[in-house]
């Protein structure tokens, strides 16, 4: 059997790029939030991170997850 890694590196923003994001407490709870929800989905987020209006997560994709799929699995549930 073959070895695939697929690792991902996602940047998405606040809408207008308004800093939503200013309380480090309100960014944990959230980076706790996709974590949790993500984990439930059979999706690994190795780090997650950001600043006041942007987001960084790197994800490891299965070989039968598409980019696609998993964005919107992680998007549409915040």
């Amino acid at each position: 059997m073959s070895f695939i890694k697929i690792i991902i590196h996602c940047v998405w923003s606040t809408k207008n790029r308004i800093p939503f994001l200013k309380s480090s407490e309100f960014r944990n709870e959230l980076w706790d939030h996709i974590r949790h929800n993500s984990k439930k989905k059979n999706i690994y987020i190795d780090t997650i991170n950001g600043y006041d209006e942007h987001c960084h997560c790197l994800i490891s994709l299965k070989s039968d997850q598409c980019i696609k799929d998993v964005l919107q699995l992680i998007k549409g549930d915040i």
